[in-house]
């Protein structure tokens, strides 16, 4: 199988490779738009069904001894199908010839270096993904499938008070490229076409709360009743977790989400499943999750984070953002979609039947029977288990687990300088006890 990289000046842009093998496919697979720019020029077209990850999987089956190419936008292997098909048949299955991507021509464009920008699709995923990105100075490309994309881009940038350059890019290297350049303020931007990139240059300025990508924001920016583990603290928490890329962890008594959104912002992979009883603290986590994560939870039903988000569909030089051949399929690496899940209730009832954890995290009802033990039994080889303490009963179930079955036990005492009359002291928060467990090889 092949998979050609196309973009908006169809035939004519394809090198030699690429026009050799679509004339010689028995079936040339793509989307409606792809299917269009070879007209007249292969054998037999059919297009992509809706379930894109199923007919891939079924392709050596439903197409037996058919030489297949399959058309995508743009490069295949960027947000597009070329990796959903790899992923399905195996590499050595599939050959790739991509086209420039929309980001490459969007970056000739604007006259900015490639590695200097950072790409946000949200062909199947929340707008507020771009959330986390916008700071002073930076520079995004956003791919958009919504002819109101670049208008909500504009929401999302006016909401954070930054002063901010948009360019609209349509239709990129055909002969009905588009650019538009708009100043980001309260006037609403014009409709483009559905496929587009959103070019935005925030202006230099003054650092924001939330900026910074090491955990430990200040705790003013979240959105809470005060059941938050606080700055340090959840500074040092994080790094006992240890996120790694597409991990997913268990927040289990989430309270107001704080380790849930510093998990999420590790990396665009990362994926929580947090347990909180409590309606408004879980509108707390939604919250939290949404504007400094850029991350949506799921609504209840949804697929649990371990299945990962949509794959897009290729970054298309001609649509801007790329049609590619359908709809996404579950590439896992997207930003925003699939990656949270609420669930409501106490643990450890509620833990059962959940995805397995590559970590988790007890800050809230470590003391009831049953909790630790169902969390340990979930723990993978390798998989890392943080409990944090405040009271003198939780600490002394820690110190039992201590001392049963091993790990770190360390105590957290933060002080903070505040004014003592006209003089300053020290006043000491309450501190924290913290079990840290890593579940040994062959413990399940």
């Amino acid at each position: 199988m092949t998979v050609v990289g196309i973009g908006e000046d169809g035939w004519d842009g394809l090198a030699d490779a690429a026009r050799e093998a679509l004339a010689g496919a028995d079936v040339v697979l793509g989307g409606a738009r792809q299917l269009a720019l070879v007209a007249g020029r292969v054998r037999t077209t059919e297009a992509w069904p809706r379930d894109l990850a199923a007919a891939a999987a079924a392709l050596p089956d439903t197409h037996a001894g058919r030489r297949l190419v399959v058309l995508a936008s743009g490069d295949p292997m960027h947000y597009g199908v070329g990796g959903t098909l790899t992923r399905a048949l195996g590499p050595s299955r599939v050959r790739v010839l991509p086209a420039p991507s929309s980001i490459s021509l969007a970056c000739a464009r604007l006259g900015w270096p490639v590695e200097g920008v950072t790409v946000v699709s949200t062909l199947g995923r929340p707008y507020a993904a771009i959330g986390p990105e916008l700071r002073a100075d930076a520079r995004v490309l956003v791919l958009t499938g919504d002819e109101d994309g670049a208008d909500r881009v504009r929401r999302l940038v006016t909401e954070r008070d930054l002063a901010a350059e948009l360019t609209v890019l349509e239709r990129l290297g055909g002969p009905h490229e588009r650019v538009h350049v708009h100043q980001a303020g309260p006037a609403a931007l014009p409709r483009h076409d559905r496929l587009a990139i959103v070019a935005i240059r925030c202006a230099p300025g003054e650092r924001r709360a939330g900026a910074s990508q090491v955990p430990g924001l200040p705790d003013e920016t979240f959105a809470t009743d005060g059941v938050l583990t606080k700055q340090e603290v959840r500074a040092i928490t994080l790094a006992a977790l240890a996120p790694a890329p597409g991990e997913l962890l268990w927040d289990v008594g989430a309270g107001s989400g704080g380790i849930t959104t510093e998990w999420l912002r590790a990396d665009r992979r990362c994926r929580v499943v947090a347990i909180e009883p409590r309606a408004d603290r879980a509108a707390h986590v939604r919250a939290n999750a949404e504007r400094l994560a850029g991350v949506v939870a799921s609504p209840a039903g949804a697929a649990d984070p371990a299945a990962g988000a949509g794959a897009g569909t290729g970054t298309g030089a001609g649509a801007g953002a790329g049609a590619g051949a359908g709809a996404g399929a579950g590439a896992g690496t997207g930003a925003g979609a699939g990656r949270l899940r609420l669930v409501a209730g106490r643990a450890p009832d509620v833990l059962a039947g959940l995805p397995t954890p590559d970590a988790v995290f007890v800050g809230g009802g470590a003391s009831i029977p049953g909790v630790i033990d169902a969390c340990l039994a979930a723990l993978p080889p390798g998989g890392r288990l943080v409990v944090n303490a405040v009271t003198i009963e939780t600490e002394a179930v820690l110190v039992d687990w201590h001392r049963r079955a091993g790990g770190r036990l360390r105590r957290i005492a933060i002080s903070h300088a505040e004014p003592v009359g006209s003089f300053t002291a020290f006043r000491a928060a309450l501190p924290v006890t913290q079990w840290i467990h890593t579940a040994p090889s062959g413990s399940r």
